[in-house]
This record gives structure tokens, C-alpha cells and sequence, in this order.
């Protein structure tokens, strides 16, 4: 990684006046109701125009969350993630659940010239239970048009008072105003965790007596928010908005001041601790005789370990639901061969230290989830376990949820900056990197005909990481994946296939034939050596100032490599030079080579990327380097009859 990257906590303090007031709601005008756009944002296909998350801590230690969520709708069929809403209810199994209540859901329009509202039934509210802690409310708006407000509020109430969610202040559209409140008893502390660059319009952090007794008040408002654009190569977006979260981090109980402000050696012991964690690795017994003898007794600890990877990979499934701790516990995975990522992961450091290699887990969050909050330590953070030893003073790296996985090469989904090594005793911060270089290579053979048509075959093959990531697509709906390189390529293909070759790599391969490669000027045929492998425009085309650093899950060679054979009464004309740039520390590399051999021309171009993450500095490099990619391979070649 090119820079280590922090996120700022910026953790509030003093005492801000404002006259502004938090938590009133305000009418909906006739004038929202009637506009056809927003104001400042004409493209936006909605905006929100009042949002408020307030968070309530009572002195019996439950927490209530209100909201209220206003948002006009001025292109419905562009702003569908505003029109279904589903709201997640916890329950740990151990007695302790969240409660939904007071869910109002309208849709409002200007009918006739007045306000007309449709209200969400009681029986178009869904509840379904998504797995064994959540339960899922959903409902959709009716009578929706362009030109409609949606709105919907409801009280959600909490015995689990360590963290609230992070309250995203930033959307892809615009916003208003959003306020987040946190309203705490004194003798309950919690932290402020305030991550982003925006800075609230009004902000007010006091003590008052309120809800009857002495409170802590975190109130913070933002006007005119604008839609957070998305940025290219970007693991997960949420990572880089303005966010706020609350962690609890101390209770008063008369003289006695209880401390939950944790370090991530404490996390280490509260799993090694936990029923579905430490418990579970306690039971080695369940896999003394497990692994086959030849494996147990190959000399080397890194053939060991790789044999027990593929042992587990063949044997056990991953039920894609990734978790920190078990659900149902090693002992039923070892029966029905299904299992999380706990389990999964936990039963392969069991083996291995079965086969006397000292594995120990290392815990992290999913690139999904967020990356994690390395200064405040949490349970609620984690959601992947991973297997990982200690090797000529390395970690090594093993995830079996993933069956194309080896040492070092753990899911994509999964990498996620960096992770916590965990011992009994301690707790160690570690890079979450693919360590090596993932390679793309696109090889074209083609014929010209001298027609100027062209027919040839073409393979699209990933190695290593790449190649994991492309099979997980095609495992997940092989018609889908045919279906893309169809629509990619606008000419007529056959015996397409796809598949893992024997090392691993990934191979896509079709043959072609094809009709508009060629401009036919007299007896000079003029085409792009590259055929459809060129491409008039590069992804590195932000224009704004760069938010995020550029994110590639891993170091990478892209080659393609095109031959074209004339007939043989044709002669080449107008062939480009070899030529390569790079920037100056060679992080970005480019090659065009030009290789001639009587009437075969190949062209080969590399694009070299060392590293899986760069800092956004890089980013006028890297659309330097493209715009300049772009150019050289736009060159044509001119075939000549004789």
C-alpha cells in the first residue's frame, strides 16, 4: 500500500449556542409539492428535504431511536432505493431484542390543487425473518408519480446501548437538512465519533435537564448537503462520507465509575471468552482424527497447511453468511458440511493446530461492513474470521470460505485494509493486503480477409486474485456472465466458454468473425491493430477534485496482446512505434510494443499497477498516464495490396 490512510475521529467538545432548534419538524409546503426539480440540483432524481436521527439514552440504560424521513421524488424511475424501505430489528437469542413501533409511512401529491395523501396499510407492512437475530419490516410507497413526497417515521427501541449505527450524512442526492441527536444521561459516556469533512450548520453540546433528569446533548444540523457523486475504484463509498457514530465508553453507578472503554486486547479475551468463539476452538477433539495421516505428516508447514486449506475446501461449504462468531457450531458443521465464516474459518485453525501448526484467528469487517475503527475497539465491528500462523517472522493468511483460495490469496471480501491477530493473551493489528500481482491477459488472433472482414478467436484469462474474484461472478449466474461478453461485443461470437483452467487461472474464449474493424479506401484497408480491444475513453475521467483513495483489491498487469495476419498480397503500411512511459516512481507503468514478421503484425501493450491501494495524490497520475494510453493505442495500421 502506497500511504497508510486514517480516518480523523473527531471527537466534539464544549459548548456551541445556537438558536437554531433541533427536532421540530416542519410542514410540508405547497410549493414542494408542486416543484418538478430541486432548486440547486436540476439532474437529481430526488432530495431529501428533512431527515432526523435521534437517539435517546434513558436512565434505566435503553436506548430509543426516532426517525423522521421526508424526500420529493422528481424521477421515480431513477429513485428506486427511495421507495422501498426495510428496517432491521436484533435479537440475540439470549432473551434481549429490539422492539419497532409507531411506523407511519405516507406518500403525499398535489392533485387537483391541493395535497392528497396515500398512507402504507397496516397489512402492507411485511415482517420476515431474515436469519436467527434480525427481523425484517418492509413496505413499499403507494400511489408514488413524479412530483411525490414520501415520508415515513418510527421508534425503534433498544436494550443494546455499546454503539448506535453510523448515521451516514451524505447521500447521492441531495440533502436539505439532516440533523443527528444523541441525548445522554450524564452518568452514561459515551464517544463521539465523527468521521468526514463536512462540518454541521448548528451544533449544540450541553448539559441540560431534559426527559426529567441531567443530559448530555449531541445535536448536530446540515444545510444544503450536496449529492455525494461516486468515484471509480472505490471498495466501499460509505467509508469516505461525513458519518457519525456513538461507543459507549464508561457508566456511572453512584461512587462507582464502570469503564467500557475497550482496547482490542479486550475484545481478544471477550471471544476467546465467548460460547460461539473460545468455547468452539476449546473442542479439539472433535477433529483429532479428521485429517489423513499423509497430510498430518508432510515435512513442510507450508505443503501442510495448504493440503488442510484444500481439505476443508473440499469438504465443507460456505453458506454465505460471514460472522465473527458461530451459529450453530462446529460440531454441526462437521455433520452437514454447511456452515458461516466463523465456522468455516475456526474448524481450519483447528485442524491445523491438530497437525501441530500453531494457527491462531484473526478477526476483522467485511469491505462491505466498512473498514474497521481501528482507535475504538467493538464486537460490533467484526464480522470475519480468518486462519492465519506465524512463518519466518510472517503472517500467512488462510480463509477457506472461498474454494479457490490458497496462502495469502483470501477473499476479496475480505480485504479490508487491515485485521486484528488474536491470541489468548493478546492482540496484534495486521496488514488485510493481497501481497502479490494479479494479472489480466487478453490474447486476439485474427485473420484479415481481403474483403476486410476479419475472423480469429479470442481468450480473456485472469490469474490469482482476479481469477477468484471472475469465478465468484460466474459461479453466482453463469447466464448472466455469458450474457456480458455478448453485450460487450458487437459482433457475431461462437463457441463461447468459460471455466477454471488446472492452475487455477480463469478463461473466457470465443471465437469471431466481424465486418466494421476496416475502412476500405481504394486498395488500402485502415484498421486499429488492437481490433475491439481499443477503447476511445479510459475510466480515469473524474473531473472534480478526487475524495477517496484508488482502490484495486490487488497489484496488477493488464496485457493484451493482438496478431493480425494479412493476405498474403498485402503489405503493411503507416505500422506504429514500441513505445513506454511510466510515472516517476514507477507505481504506473506502460508498455506498446510493435512486433513485424512479413504479413503478421502483434501488438502487445501492458499496463503495470504496483500496489493494490493509492493514496488520492495519485490520481492526476493516473489520468495523465491513461489520457496518454488512450492516445497510443487510438494509432492505425494501413494494409497495402501489392
Amino acid at each position: 500500500m502506497k500511504k497508510n490512510l486514517f480516518f480523523l475521529s473527531l471527537f466534539l467538545f464544549g459548548f456551541v449556542s445556537s438558536q437554531h432548534k433541533f427536532l421540530e419538524i416542519p410542514k410540508i409546503s405547497d410549493d414542494d409539492l408542486k416543484s418538478t426539480k430541486s432548486a440547486k440540483y436540476p439532474d437529481a432524481p430526488a432530495e431529501v428535504l428533512f431527515r432526523s436521527i435521534h437517539f435517546r439514552i434513558d436512565y434505566d440504560g435503553f436506548l430509543y431511536k426516532d426517525v423522521v424521513d421526508r424526500v420529493k421524488i422528481y424521477n421515480k424511475d431513477n429513485a428506486a432505493d427511495y421507495l422501498d424501505f426495510k428496517i432491521s430489528q436484533y435479537e440475540d437469542n439470549r432473551g434481549s431484542r429490539e422492539t419497532l413501533s409507531n411506523l407511519k409511512a405516507y406518500t403525499y401529491n398535489w392533485e387537483n390543487g391541493k395535497k392528497v395523501e396515500a398512507k402504507v396499510e397496516r397489512n402492507e407492512k411485511y415482517k420476515s425473518k431474515e436469519d436467527k437475530n434480525y427481523i425484517v419490516t418492509k413496505f413499499a410507497f403507494p400511489n408514488v408519480k413524479d412530483g411525490s413526497i414520501v415520508e415515513y417515521s418510527y421508534l425503534l427501541y433498544t436494550p443494546f446501548i455499546g454503539s448506535t449505527p453510523r448515521v451516514m450524512i451524505e447521500d447521492e442526492i441531495p440533502v436539505r437538512y439532516v440533523e443527528y441527536v444523541f441525548d445522554s444521561p450524564k452518568p452514561i459516556g459515551y464517544n463521539i465519533n465523527y468521521k468526514g469533512d463536512l462540518l454541521p450548520t448548528f451544533r449544540e453540546m450541553e448539559e441540560k435537564k431534559i426527559y426529567g433528569g441531567d443530559y448530555q446533548l449531541y445535536r448536530f444540523g446540515y444545510e444544503n448537503v450536496p449529492p455525494y457523486k461516486e468515484e471509480k475504484y472505490v471498495l466501499n463509498s460509505d467509508n469516505y462520507k461525513t458519518g457519525i457514530k456513538s461507543e459507549l465508553n464508561s457508566i456511572m453507578r453512584g461512587t462507582e465509575l464502570k469503564s467500557y472503554a475497550l482496547t482490542w486486547k479486550d475484545i481478544s479475551k471477550r471471544l476467546y471468552d465467548h460460547d460461539d468463539f473460545g468455547s468452539e476452538l476449546k473442542k479439539q477433539n472433535l477433529v483429532k482424527d479428521l485429517l489423513p495421516a499423509e497430510i498430518k505428516e508432510m515435512p513442510s508447514k507450508t505443503d501442510k497447511a495448504r493440503a488442510i486449506l484444500k481439505y476443508v475446501q473440499k469438504n465443507y461449504t460456505w453458506n454465505k453468511e460471514d460472522e465473527v462468531v458461530t451459529d450453530k457450531g462446529i460440531r454441526n458443521l462437521l455433520s452437514t458440511k454447511i456452515g458461516n465464516t466463523a465456522e468455516i474459518n475456526l474448524l481450519l485453525i483447528m485442524l491445523l493446530r491438530s497437525a501441530d501448526i500453531d494457527a491462531n484467528p484473526i478477526v476483522l469487517a467485511t469491505v462491505k461492513k466498512g473498514m474497521l475503527t481501528g482507535y475504538l475497539p467493538s464486537l460490533a465491528q467484526l464480522n470475519f474470521v480468518l486462519a492465519s500462523y506465524i512463518e519466518d517472522n510472517k503472517f500467512v493468511l488462510l480463509d477457506a470460505t472461498s474454494k479457490q483460495s490458497d496462502l495469502n490469496m483470501i477473499s476479496p471480501r475480505a480485504l479490508n485494509y487491515y485485521g486484528y491477530y488474536m491470541t489468548k493473551d493478546d492482540a496484534k493489528q495486521i496488514n488485510i493486503l493481497f501481497p502479490e500481482v494479479s494479472k489480466t491477459l487478453l490474447t486476439v488472433n485474427a485473420t484479415m480477409n481481403p474483403d476486410g472482414t476479419f475472423e480469429g478467436n479470442f481468450s480473456d484469462r485472469d490469474t490469482k486474485l482476479y481469477a477468484m474474484m471472475v469465478n465468484e461472478r460466474f459461479t453466482e449466474d453463469q447466464e448472466k456472465f455469458a450474457k456480458s461478453y455478448k453485450d460487450d461485443y458487437k459482433f457475431a461470437i461462437s463457441n463461447l466458454k468459460h471455466g477454471v483452467q488446472d492452475n487455477n487461472d480463469f478463461e473466457t474464449s470465443f471465437d469471431f468473425n466481424a465486418d466494421t474493424f476496416t475502412d476500405v479506401l481504394g486498395n488500402k484497408l485502415v484498421f486499429n491493430p488492437l481490433l475491439f480491444l481499443y477503447s476511445q475513453k479510459h475510466n480515469f475521467d473524474q473531473e472534480e477534485k478526487r475524495k477517496a483513495p484508488l482502490e484495486f483489491y490487488s497489484a496488477s498487469d493488464r496485457i493484451k496482446k493482438v496478431t493480425v495476419t494479412i493476405p498474403d498480397n498485402y503489405t503493411f503500411e503507416n505500422v506504429p512505434k514500441s513505445k513506454k512511459f511510466r510515472t516517476e516512481d514507477n507505481a504506473l507503468q506502460y508498455i506498446y510494443l510493435v512486433t513485424q514478421e512479413g504479413n503478421k503484425l502483434t501488438i502487445e501493450t501492458t499496463v503495470m499497477i504496483d500496489d493494490a491501494v493509492f493514496p488520492v495524490e495519485y490520481y492526476p497520475a493516473f489520468k495523465q498516464i491513461f489520457d496518454n494510453i488512450t492516445k497510443m493505442e487510438a494509432q492505425v495500421v494501413t494494409a497495402v495490396k501489392k
